[in-house]
């Protein structure tokens, strides 16, 4: 192992703080002080110790070995980018790997000292493994950045000012939005909130950033009592015009710095409600003896119910991603037909340009995943210059994109046949389909929970002894971040119904590795379909405006019900985008999507 590696050399110099502050293993989440998903390079603490760019991982170095978590997205890419340095993959999602927690309790003796900084940490994790710990005479500490001790040129805190979101396309002003949260916190008995995450943080006070890739948000905490609500940003990041617009939504606005200050000196007898999973343990200890009310946040759930604003911008933003969408795979067709060099990291390049000819474009919404052949198979695939495969006329392309737009955030995922695939190929995409109409078709009582919708997605896979590791569904905001809670599908037991106006995705796949890869992804809003005498029925209704590639279609696998939702999904992205389009372009989108 090349001890003069620069991620060696990190956790050499970690160790060094370790033994400096008596910490027998130190543990680095992927989260930031805000608890995000994507963080600002300040914080990309775990990728700057490992070298693992996943966005799920946590890293565990104690002071003669160090490991990387993560889940089955990643194996591939953290068994590449961990190549060359001491750090050892851990599968989590392996029933045989331990947790993080069952290897400390098990390697580390009697006396131990366990770090962590608990600005990046949650009560939800925190507490369960302070407890588990010591039950072992394990002493788990959160008061250590020792990151910024090691880290000489640690990038700073973002310091890019917000902008207003028109409530033209939020549907509600801010002083609105403040009481509905106020009216949603005191119902629980709280009479305050603090807001740890940002995309919380800037649902609630109608602004958006650019702090952080892909996702319209801006590093800032928030606090919302009785009377007052309170932005905590840096100076720079708040200009006049808007300091005076908040103001006159009832907002004060203070330092970043102050923030936690600011909770130390509440008064003691208020109720403050957290969400513990998403507040981080540093505000919890802020927060002292303090009454604190915890729950599911009040925020993440009005923010996931969209307004009729929202949705009518949400449809108009899909015309708009499906219109770039067909031009890019016109364009790709004609490509490969010349002969021209077309490979996974220019095709994502050139798909973004098209998105960017779209009105109200601001950015992607996270990285394009454009795997051909066996990249298919890395469920987060990230092609470089470097790594790029070139793109032939064979075999299945998978492309998962997403646009942000001022009215809607979109995601997608297509797989489609460049040329000549094999009946294998076939086969697995129409288990990966028939999985995605069960979804899309699926009709379900008012407090079904995603959970108990998952098992529709995966049955036909199952039942041929085929599985995929990632969830189904994943909520998705609007000109928000493309990931959010608090419903989801997946077999985790999440106890969140799938609310009427919810926006989520719905990704089934299949993964052969070293071989291809086959997701298909649309965005579906959850409507009402009917009321009976056993009451609400909820259903899906899809957003997403893109063709499906017939060609990867084995009908004979397809039930009647199934071709007709089939045929009729086609002839509607047809009829809705035809009009948008060139006559050359409508007549290549009416040749893809003819019925089976």
């Amino acid at each position: 192992m090349p001890t003069n590696s620069p991620i060696n050399q990190r956790i050499e110099a970690l160790r060094q703080a370790m033994r400096t502050h008596h910490i027998d293993a130190y543990i680095i989440p992927s989260g930031d002080a805000h608890l995000s998903e994507y963080t600002p390079e300040r914080w990309k603490s775990r990728t700057w110790i490992s070298g693992f760019t996943g966005s799920a991982g946590t890293a565990l170095v104690t002071l003669d070995k160090s490991f990387m978590w993560t889940d089955s997205r990643y194996y591939l890419q953290a068994t590449n980018e961990l190549q060359g340095s001491e750090m050892t993959l851990q599968r989590g999602d392996d029933p045989d790997t331990p947790t993080i927690q069952q290897y400390l309790s098990t390697h580390l003796s009697e006396g131990a000292v366990v770090g962590v900084d608990g600005a990046c940490y949650s009560m939800a994790e925190y507490a369960p493994l302070a407890q588990s710990l010591a039950n072992h005479g394990i002493k788990l500490v959160s008061q250590y950045d020792l990151i910024e001790e090691v880290w000489s040129d640690r990038p700073s805190v973002p310091t890019n000012t917000f902008y207003l979101q028109d409530v033209k396309f939020s549907g509600e002003r801010t002083r609105d939005r403040l009481q509905r949260i106020r009216e949603a916190y005191q119902s629980y008995g709280a009479e305050a909130v603090a807001i740890t995450m940002v995309d919380e943080l800037c649902w609630s006070f109608n602004i958006r950033g650019n702090d952080v890739s892909y996702n319209p948000v801006g590093i800032a905490f928030g606090f919302i009592d009785n009377e007052r609500a309170y932005l905590f940003a840096l100076p720079e990041k708040t200009v006049p015009e808007l300091r005076q617009i908040l103001n006159g939504e009832g907002v004060e606005i203070r330092d970043y710095d102050t923030f936690y200050d600011f909770l130390s000196k509440l008064p003691q007898d208020l109720k403050v409600m957290v969400d513990p999973k998403r507040t981080s343990q540093r505000v919890r200890e802020e927060l002292g003896e303090r009454p604190v009310i915890t729950g599911d946040s009040v925020i993440s759930h009005l923010k996931s119910i969209k307004n009729e604003t929202e949705i009518a911008g949400i449809h108009r933003a899909m015309h708009r991603d499906g219109v770039a969408l067909t031009r890019f795979f016109i364009w790709l067709e004609q490509a490969l037909k010349k002969g021209e060099h077309v490979d996974e990291y220019s095709a994502g390049e050139t798909l973004q340009q098209f998105r960017a000819k779209q009105e109200f474009y601001v950015s992607d919404s996270f990285g394009v995943i454009c795997g051909y052949q066996a990249h298919g198979a890395i469920v987060h695939y990230s092609a470089t210059p470097e790594s790029a495969y070139k793109l032939e006329p064979k075999g299945m392309l998978l492309l998962d994109s997403g646009g942000q737009y001022i009215d809607g955030t979109t995601d997608i995922t297509r797989t489609i046949a460049l040329g000549p695939v094999t009946d294998q190929q076939r086969t697995d995409f129409t288990l990966v389909l028939k999985g995605h109409i069960a979804i899309a078709t699926a009709r379900f009582p008012k407090g079904t929970r995603g959970n108990q919708l998952d098992i529709l997605a995966r049955k036909a896979l199952w039942d041929r002894g085929l599985s995929y590791g990632h969830g189904t569904g994943h909520g998705v905001g609007v000109f928000m971040n493309v990931h959010e809670g608090p419903q989801n599908i997946r077999t985790d037991n999440n106890p969140t119904p799938m609310h009427l106006h919810t926006f989520t995705s719905n990704e089934p796949g299949l993964y052969r590795a070293d071989q291809y890869g086959i997701r298909i992804e649309n965005l579906i809003l959850t409507v009402e379909k009917e009321q009976t005498e056993f009451g609400t029925f909820y259903g899906f209704e899809t957003m997403t405006l893109c063709y499906l590639d017939n060609a990867l279609v084995d009908k004979s696998l397809l039930t009647d019900q199934e071709i007709a939702w089939y045929n009729d999904y086609q002839e509607h992205v047809y009829q809705e985008l035809s009009p948008l389009l060139t006559p050359e372009e409508a007549e290549w989108l009416r040749n893809k999507t003819l019925p089976l």
